[in-house]
């Protein structure tokens, strides 16, 4: 027999969906600001209404059954909705809009500037709030809390970064192909060499712990080669490495794409740039194609069309350079 949505109180599906993504009925409490008491009584009245546990009790935390998992996308693509609706006026229908932006460091901050006034003098009340693209950014953007992502993907084949594993629900467009490249100071003894694979891994690299994880596709490609390169230190941004890179008395070297040679110009223009010494099928398994990347929900949303127009208007143009 179905069930009347009206008789639902839908304030249990914002008490579901923070269940899904915090895993936790301590922490959904702390969220809502209600106490653990009030969301189990509010998980008890989900389950009876939809005739199923919905969450399971592990050493790990709360895990989805799978009709919870069936729901959780669909749920969030309608709160989502319902929040655009509630969000619109008839009054004014720009008047108090916000900017939700996920972006890699520093390809944002070379370019924020534009980015932001071209948003302002469109949206004069408009509220813009960037962040860091990181391994938590795709999921906020399938949850709606995270309007827009702007970042670098690989193209190596077995990569987990690839384009081709991002979720059926997720669109993305790539705006231009980048190729990462090396960063050392301009006193560095591997300049006095002859440029060669030989002294690429000679001297100890300075890492990027990227989406959590500690490779990336140069590991892997090196790998295939029977090569590896000597890991000394290991940071959280491209911006750390060439600020290391740059620092006098070391042999370290970073790697980072190569439009970050534009920022280290400004902050760090003792840095000088070599290509990573590999070619052919090789380096174009090193392509990083930067993407936009938003949830399907959002494709016809006019703030997130104009949004997508405005930044390939700005950053697109690196691609001819």
């Amino acid at each position: 027999m179905s069930k009347s949505l009206s008789r639902l109180d839908l304030n249990l599906l914002f008490t579901f969906q923070l269940l899904s993504q915090e895993r936790s009925v301590s922490k959904a409490a702390k969220k809502l600001n209600v106490t653990p008491s009030t969301v189990s009584k509010s998980l008890a009245k989900l389950r009876d209404w939809f005739d199923d546990p919905l969450f399971i009790k592990t050493p790990q935390g709360l895990q989805l059954t799978p009709l919870a998992q069936s729901m959780e996308h669909d749920l969030a693509d309608w709160l989502q909705m319902g929040k655009q609706l509630m969000g619109k006026r008839g009054d004014d229908m720009t008047k108090g809009l916000s900017f939700e932006l996920m972006l890699e460091s520093p390809l944002s901050l070379i370019m924020l500037n534009q980015l932001t006034q071209a948003i302002y003098q469109h949206y004069p009340d408009a509220k813009v709030k960037v962040r860091n693209w990181d391994y938590d950014s795709l999921e906020a953007i399938i949850r709606g809390e995270a309007d827009i992502g702007f970042t670098g993907r690989e193209s190596h084949p077995r990569s987990k970064e690839s384009l081709d594993l991002l979720p059926y629900f997720i669109d993305f467009e790539v705006l231009f192909t980048d190729l990462p490249q090396v960063y050392l100071r301009r006193n560095h003894p591997a300049l006095q060499e002859e440029w060669s694979i030989d002294t690429f891994l000679k001297y100890p690299h300075i890492n990027i712990l990227w989406e959590k994880s500690e490779t990336w596709a140069l590991d892997d490609v090196l790998i295939e080669l029977g090569l590896s390169r000597n890991i000394v230190l290991t940071l959280a941004s491209f911006e750390q490495s060439l600020f290391v890179a740059a620092e006098p008395h070391h042999s370290m070297m970073a790697i980072a794409p190569q439009y970050c040679e534009q920022y280290a110009r400004q902050l760090h223009p003792d840095l000088v740039t070599r290509p990573i010494p590999i070619s052919g099928e090789y380096l174009n398994k090193l392509a990083i194609p930067f993407t936009l990347i938003w949830h399907k929900r959002n494709s016809h949303n006019p703030k997130i069309t104009w949004l997508r127009s405005k930044i390939k208007a700005i950053y697109q143009p690196r691609a001819r350079d």
